[in-house]
Parts: structure tokens; sequence; C-alpha cells
């Protein structure tokens, strides 16, 4: 399964897709890394892990509508069957959306439909609820609103600081995301 991720910043969750797939490992490829920020860290993890990257902005282009029709055009030269979002930071509309249905994928810090958008772990935090944890959902048109995939909590504990809650979700998500993708692959072989 050739897949893409997208990411917009720091890109821990993408070196942890990497590394788990490295090499076409259980034939799952990533493909490549996209990124719409120049300076993201998630670039530089690609290039040291010797992935192909592509980097532009929205802003590079006449409307949304030709910003991913260039991404679609590189995704389809690329053969990807599976769009990984990880930290990117943009909603996604047509025509990626309607190429590629149940076929994007996004990883969510919270258990949604609780704590949706930008800020799920501060807002689960501050919220004082004794759970929170990561989504794996599909992505649609809204925000962190498609078909939930597979979710996994765990209980924030006494005490613990906001930048300690921050770590061990990241933790989690990198045991996630790629469980789910070898789901999604073993769909696939069924």
């Amino acid at each position: 399964m050739r897949c893409a991720v997208f990411a917009s910043g720091n890109g821990s969750n993408f070196q942890a897709l990497a590394q788990a797939f490295s090499k076409g490992q259980e034939g799952i490829e990533i493909v490549f890394l996209f990124s719409d920020q120049a300076g993201a860290y998630a670039l530089e993890r690609a290039q040291d892990l010797g992935i192909k990257t592509y980097q532009f902005s929205p802003q590079d282009f006449p409307s949304r509508q030709a910003y991913e029709e260039a991404l679609l055009q590189i995704c389809q030269e690329e053969a990807i069957e599976l769009v990984v979002l990880a930290g990117y930071m943009r909603v996604l509309h047509a025509p990626l959306l309607q190429a590629y249905p149940q076929a994007i994928i996004n990883i969510h810090p919270s258990l949604l439909p609780a704590f949706p958008g930008r800020h799920g772990i501060r807002e689960a935090y501050e919220a004082g609820v004794e759970q929170t944890g990561v989504t794996v959902h599909y992505v649609d048109a809204g925000i962190d609103s498609g078909e939930i995939i597979r979710q996994a909590s765990l209980a924030i504990r006494p005490g613990e600081t906001l930048a300690d809650l921050e770590a061990r979700i990241h933790d989690l998500e990198h045991q996630v995301y790629p469980a789910v993708i070898r789901q999604l692959k073993g769909r696939e072989n069924a």
C-alpha cells in the first residue's frame, strides 16, 4: 500500500510511521511527505530518512481549488493509495476528498467527538476530564468529524503537567497510527 503523509509542523508522527514501515515492510510504503510549511521540521526528518518530499503553500496558487488539484496530481503521479494526515493543519476539500473516499485518515489527540480542533490535549487537560486519548478517523469536509476508525484512551494522572500529558499522548499516537494503517492494509488484502 503506497502512502503519502501530509504534515505542517514537527513531524513526530511522520517519523514514527516512516520507521514502522521502513523499506516497505509489511507491504506498506511511505512514498513521500508533503508539507504546506517551508520551515516544517517534518521536511528535515523526511530528508534524514531518505524519503522524497514535496513542499508548497496555498499562497503559491490562485485558489484553494488549484492548490488541492496540485496535491491531487502529485498523489496520482505517485500512485498513492492512502493519504495520512500527521499534524497537517488544513481542512481538505474536493478534489482530494472526492478522489480518495475513505482513503484519507487523520489522527487527533483527543477522544472525539470531545475536543476537536487544534488544541485537543490542552482543552481536555483544562476541562479536568479523567480520560483522554487519541482518535484515528477518516477525513471528511469537517474538522475532526469523519467516521472513527479507532480510539485509544489513557487516564490523566493526578498532578500531571500538561507537558507530561502531551508527551504521553504523542507516545500513544506513535503506537496507534501504525497499527491502524496495518489494519487498513489487512482490509485491502481481505
